[in-house]
């Protein structure tokens, strides 16, 4: 039996339908048995329908900016800090 870690693992391919037919199956077969994972895989599918919806739009320069100082100091910072 699929576990919800697998099902997880093949969610993008599921929701593209590149999966091959037999995990096609198990992951269908998955969705029958597992609510969490069906709302999972529903609640994605939706998310990506609404997005794919909208066209893309530029930054704000304010923002742009903002976001490409805070990325800086960001890896400032990781360059100062020891290694883990």
């Amino acid at each position: 039996m699929l576990s919800c870690k697998d099902f997880l693992k093949e969610l993008s391919e599921y929701l593209d339908e590149s999966t091959a037919p037999a995990t096609k199956a198990e992951l269908d077969q998955h969705l029958k048995e597992c609510p969490n994972c069906w709302v999972v895989a529903d609640t994605t599918r939706k998310t990506i329908q609404v997005y794919r919806g909208n066209e893309p739009r530029a930054l704000p320069d304010t923002l742009k900016f903002r976001l490409l100082a805070a990325l800086e100091t960001r890896m400032k910072a990781r360059k100062g800090s020891p290694a883990p």
